[in-house]
């Protein structure tokens, strides 16, 4: 029987929730590494309130490869993807469905946040995930 592994988040005990063996795609680590290059205003936000573990000590990946998706941001600890969902997005919805269906049957938990709240309401945005990082890995 496996130990439960705990962090502490918000004065509150989680659990951990690391999914070992991800699948990954080699050859998509170049483009993840220009993707991490380039200005989209809303992940730049994003990345400059959770790196260096920021965020009430959590270790995010940006622009993570997993098996051949890219997701924007990645916590390890919790088996957690954190989309930023801009205008594009709504041109493609059926894509993005098929691949956070696929992605969660990895075992990876999905909070999704609009491109705008991030550009315009960072706070409720953090609250937001903290929100949803307790209710779904609080013990």
């Amino acid at each position: 029987m496996e130990a439960i592994r705990i962090i502490k988040f918000k004065d509150q005990n989680i659990r951990k929730r690391l999914i070992e063996n991800l699948p990954y795609n080699p050859r998509l680590k170049e483009f993840a590494k220009n993707l991490r290059k380039s200005k989209n205003l809303a992940e730049v936000l994003f990345w400059n309130e959770v790196k260096s573990k920021k965020f009430y000590s959590l270790d995010f990946d940006r622009q993570r490869v997993i098996d051949n998706y890219i997701v924007d941001f990645y916590v390890k600890s919790l088996g957690l993807v954190i989309e930023i969902d801009g205008w594009y997005h709504e041109f493609k919805k059926d894509k993005d469905e098929v691949r956070q269906k696929y992605l969660e049957s990895l075992g990876i938990k999905f909070f999704r946040v609009s491109d705008f709240d991030v550009k315009k309401n960072m706070v409720l945005a953090l609250q937001d995930l903290e929100n949803f990082i307790l209710e779904n890995y609080k013990l």
